[in-house]
């Protein structure tokens, strides 16, 4: 039994019992001796008192007896990454997965056991979270402080009353919201759902909440961003209610993130990155910083990752086709935009629907209900607003098969996936591809092209001509392009610059990938 004995003094008149024991034993907790009181462990003069909140007189004689401190936290051992001690307290970096107290669905394999294993000093101090001044949620990694003694814990605790502890976190966030920005929306527990948070009113029982944040870094396709976020409050899950208030869910966030946010990262991508605090002994300015954990920058440089879209372009004859089979053949998934128009232009075909329609003085269906592309050459040589209307309808078809053919090869999970559109730069679709493909123009010089045609496709010069009329001139594509490939040699020339092609690409990916890594490690120092 500790016996903790003192006279009141003149200054001491008029105050509560259990603060003039909180100044005489200011490494216990106020709480601790409000019940020991209520206990009867108190006397005053000899008689008992179980008042906490009765007033002293100088002179007083006041003894309490507490029983000898102990805690039925187990001490646990446990890696635990210290970024700073001494005998007041201590900083250190939580992993994700770590609860950081024990609570009825995790009674044990918490932080508090393992630093309670390494500084049994907390034994000391009462309850299940001693030290504990600030808190992370299970699945946020980052900055932690931890008072080792009574008396720095209330002087931590009541410096985040105050607001007088910055922290900042890292978080990966859906979208692209402003570059910098505020949230003063109010939280409170979720009207249904007992588990959540949510932005609920005042009047309801929210309470004051600030957020701010400032953009890092976004995704080339815009898909998500990197925030640097202060909050000023310490509301629970309060980053995570914000930003999904906001319409900016965290990757992987399993709370409060639609499903498919979720499975972009295997839990919500929040670190506590630094903080900034007076030490509560010594007055001193500390200041701590912590790059994330790896599963942070993998989740970002994975959410990164598309599939590699490329686009086969170039004039009539000059081969995209043959390239296109070339790297078909050496397992690329591929596109025709001619084969899906073909399949278009079939008797019951999109296209043939639409044209079969159209004001003309000569039918430009067959009798079997496909388009006659002979008579429809003609009109469209006659009448180009009839071409405009054509192309127009033609082109939107083409463009959803082939944003189709993208999304199921990239749900596959082909790293790569190439489409042939002779018309890529002509119909605008440079303009609305996204994310944006890596375009490979497809040379050759303009009469070996008229060979070619005349050769495989029999196509009289005015129809050559003609069509070659409605295109950019090569030069003018070929300078659009991201690459170019020259074809003015053997089909087996074509194959092996198909091959060095797709090497190159391969290239490029991991050389971008390793960039985007230093890229966002050096954000993070």
């Amino acid at each position: 039994m500790k016996e903790l004995r003192l006279t009141t003094t003149a200054n001491d008149a008029g105050q509560r019992l259990d603060r003039v024991l909180s100044q005489a034993a200011p490494e216990l907790s106020r709480a601790a001796l409000q019940k020991a009181v209520q206990a009867g462990h108190c006397q005053i003069d000899g008689l008992p008192e179980t008042r906490a909140n009765t007033k002293v007189r100088p002179g007083q004689t006041i003894v309490l007896s507490l029983p000898e401190t102990s805690t039925t936290l187990q001490a646990e051992e446990g890696h635990l990454e210290l970024l700073w001690q001494d005998e007041h307290m201590v900083v250190c970096n939580k992993p994700a997965g770590l609860t950081v107290h024990p609570c009825p669905s995790c009674p044990e394999q918490t932080l508090v056991q393992r630093l309670l294993g390494r500084f049994p000093q907390l034994g000391k101090i009462e309850g299940q979270r001693p030290g504990i001044v600030h808190r992370l949620d299970k699945d946020t990694s980052g900055i932690l402080l931890v008072a080792l003694t009574e008396q720095d814990r209330l002087s931590l605790s009541e410096a985040f009353a105050q607001r007088e502890v910055h922290k900042e976190y890292l978080a990966l966030v859906k979208g692209v919201p402003a570059a910098e920005g505020q949230c003063l929306e109010p939280i409170g527990r979720h009207p249904t759902a007992k588990v959540k948070m949510a932005v609920v009113p005042e009047s309801r029982g929210g309470r004051a909440a600030h957020t701010e944040w400032k953009i890092l870094w976004s995704a080339p396709d815009r898909r998500f961003s990197l925030l640097a976020v202060r909050i000023h409050t310490g509301r629970t899950h309060q980053i995570r209610v914000h930003m999904t208030h906001l319409g900016h869910p965290l990757l992987g966030d399993r709370l409060y993130a639609p499903k498919h946010v979720q499975a972009l990262a295997p839990r919500q991508m929040l670190h506590a990155w630094r903080i900034s605090l007076i030490h509560p002994a010594t007055g001193a300015p500390l200041s701590f910083a912590c790059p994330p954990p790896d599963d942070m920058l993998l989740a970002a440089l994975g959410a990164c990752h598309r599939m590699r879209r490329i686009v086969v372009t170039g004039n009539p004859g000059s081969g995209k086709s043959a390239f296109t089979r070339c790297l078909a053949d050496l397992g690329v998934p591929t596109f025709s935009s001619d084969a899906a128009v073909a399949e278009m232009y079939a008797p019951r075909g999109e296209a043939a629907k639409w044209i079969g329609k159209l004001n003309s003085p000569i039918p430009l269906l067959a009798p079997d209900g496909s388009v006659d592309k002979t008579a429809l050459m003609e009109a469209m040589r006659a009448n180009p607003a009839l071409r405009r209307e054509v192309e127009g309808i033609v082109h939107a078809l083409a463009h959803a098969a082939l944003e189709s053919f993208w999304a199921n090869q990239e749900s596959l999970g082909a790293p790569l996936a190439v489409a042939e559109v002779p018309l890529f730069f002509e119909s605008g679709w440079q303009h609305s591809s996204e994310p944006r493909p890596h375009v490979v123009g497809i040379r050759c010089p303009l009469p070996l092209r008229a060979q070619r045609i005349e050769q495989n496709r029999g196509w009289p010069q005015e129809k050559l001509e003609a069509i070659e009329g409605w295109q950019w001139a090569q030069d003018r594509k070929m300078a659009a392009c991201d690459s170019v490939v020259d074809n003015d040699g053997t089909a087996d020339n074509l194959c092996a610059r198909a091959q060095e092609f797709l090497v190159s690409m391969r290239t490029k990916d991991q050389k971008d990938e390793q960039a985007l890594a230093l890229h966002l490690a050096h954000l993070w120092q």
